[in-house]
């Protein structure tokens, strides 16, 4: 549930055209303060290639800072859910409704973040002029080929 999370999260600041993840992301996904460090030097380090204004940073900053705080309110029932499953496990008769339910409510979660995700995407994609968005561009393709 951990990296379905936080794929959503990638996926989130992907879709802003932001975070060109490497490899160094794992080492900062158990730490939520390390995490939202990383994507601001992401983030910080995109908008210094497009020469963004101060105006186009307050503006990202601020969908950058809600993306992660969404993400982290999907992160905090991480527990709940292991304490369900591992109860359930352990149950002599698990309740497989409760169970699917259960996952249901997770994946209709993901399902609501990865369209806050995109929205969030056409709304960098507003702050930037089209020059921008097209170095944006180019650089999310190369890391994609890599």
């Amino acid at each position: 549930m951990r990296k379905t999370i936080f794929l959503g999260l990638v996926l989130a600041l992907g879709v802003v055209g932001l975070a060109g993840f490497g490899r160094s992301w794992h080492h900062h996904r158990h730490d939520p303060a390390r995490m939202a460090e990383f994507v601001t030097e992401r983030v910080d380090d995109a908008l210094d290639d497009v020469e963004a204004t101060p105006e186009q940073r307050d503006r990202i900053h601020a969908i950058k800072d809600r993306m992660l705080a969404r993400g982290k309110d999907l992160h905090a029932t991480r527990a709940e859910d292991r304490a369900a499953f591992l109860a359930a496990w352990r149950s002599d008769a698990p309740d497989a409704p409760a169970l699917h339910a259960l996952i249901d409510q997770r994946a209709d979660a993901m399902r609501a973040f990865a369209h806050e995700a995109v929205d969030a995407g056409l709304e960098v994609h507003g702050a930037l002029s089209p020059e921008q968005r097209a170095e944006l561009a180019e650089k999310l393709e190369r890391r994609m080929h890599q």
